[in-house]
């Protein structure tokens, strides 16, 4: 696989510690995805990577630090920047939220998604620190970027949102919710199609009038 040049341009700016963390957490990842979580040993992620297991502890703590900073990297890569795109002001609140339900929507039906997805769960059930850790890293940040958007129509009258924390909850359990639980669970593969997300938020966009 050919890795984009602005990938490569990246990796160029990175410091050797860095490069060492990066090719550590794509070792783990690729094995995570291949063998599953539990049956992937520090050893072969370091065999695959490069480096010394010393340096993983330093780095990662354990197998379970791992995980972690696997996740929050897919986060920081894909699911927070995705407000970016109506920031300009080119589309109107209504088109931002559709767009940003869309991705949203895209972004967590994806195989590398539902996969990471199960391993959290799967660790979270085993150890509640684990899980709590993962809420207040992954799950809040997200929270509070739409809340805080939410928060800006609601102050500059491009919607009536009375509380914009509750209304950022609301709308992930719209776009995501079950379709999300029915994945993990096996129930069924198939995603909300676009038309489908916009029926659904038509009621949320009416409630909040937002414009």
């Amino acid at each position: 696989m050919n890795t984009p040049e602005s990938d490569l341009c990246q990796i160029d700016r990175l410091s050797p510690r860095e490069r060492r963390q990066s090719a550590i957490l794509d070792a783990a990842e690729s094995l995570f995805l291949e063998q599953g979580y539990e049956r992937t040993s520090l050893a072969e992620i370091v065999k695959r990577s490069g480096g010394s297991l010393a340096t993983l502890y330093e780095l990662f703590g354990n197998k379970q630090g791992l995980l972690h900073a696997i996740a929050t990297r897919w986060c920081e890569e894909a699911m927070l920047r995705s407000l970016d795109e109506g920031a300009d002001g080119e589309l109107s609140s209504v088109e931002t939220l559709k767009a940003y339900a869309h991705r949203q929507s895209e972004l967590m039906e994806s195989p590398r998604a539902v996969a990471l997805m199960r391993m959290l769960i799967s660790e979270s059930l085993r150890d509640r620190e684990f899980a709590l850790q993962i809420y207040r890293d992954l799950h809040v940040p997200a929270l509070d970027e739409l809340g805080e958007l939410f928060a800006e129509w609601a102050a500059t009258g491009r919607a009536e949102i009375d509380d914009p924390q509750a209304a950022a909850r609301l709308f992930f359990d719209i776009v995501v919710g079950d379709s999300m639980l029915n994945t993990l669970m096996g129930v069924e593969e198939e995603w909300l199609d676009r038309d489908q997300i916009d029926w659904r938020l038509q009621p949320f966009i009416s409630h909040f009038r937002i414009g």
